[in-house]
């Protein structure tokens, strides 16, 4: 059984018809490596509110959800704000594995906000904005993405 997915790009400007989403597409591209299929996929606003309306909505409804945008140190990278009261129980060795498997190549990467947690039985992920970093991120995180979720759908992995 795949895993139920939904991916959220966070952007005012992909939101406004300005940008083309290329972080979305980079991380569709990725979901076969967590044995995920894609239920649902969207653009969001840097606002908040709507960030955590877009996330809420899917609490309960599928094993993980995948946003990127939004986790930088710029006044309008709210993710991990819009997201961090949602989370029952955090995971914070995945924004560590995240931070630490780019900043070989990009010191800059330990200014990351990235992170995880679990909320409402559903693995909810936030993931830089950039392609490379989704896949640099992705594929270090992609076994203990499986595991959760696979223990989120009632199987209790050893």
């Amino acid at each position: 059984m795949k895993n139920r997915a939904v991916v959220l790009t966070i952007s005012d400007r992909c939101a406004r018809g300005e940008a083309k989403d290329v972080s979305g597409p980079a991380i569709v591209e990725c979901l076969p490596e967590l044995d995920a299929g894609l239920v649902h996929q969207a653009v969001v606003p840097d606002e908040l509110e709507q960030i955590r309306a877009a996330v809420q909505a899917w609490l309960g409804r599928c094993e993980i959800i995948l946003t990127t945008g939004g986790t930088g140190i710029a006044p309008e990278d709210v993710t991990p704000e819009a997201v961090a009261p949602l989370i029952d129980r955090h995971l914070p060795g995945f924004g560590e594995a995240m931070r630490l498997s780019a900043f070989p190549g990009v010191p800059y990467a330990i200014i990351g906000r990235g992170g995880a947690g679990i909320a409402q039985n559903t693995l909810v992920v936030w993931l830089p904005g950039s392609p490379r970093a989704i896949r640099e991120c992705l594929e270090p995180l992609a076994p203990a993405i499986r595991h959760v979720a696979e223990f989120l759908r009632g199987r209790r992995p050893h």
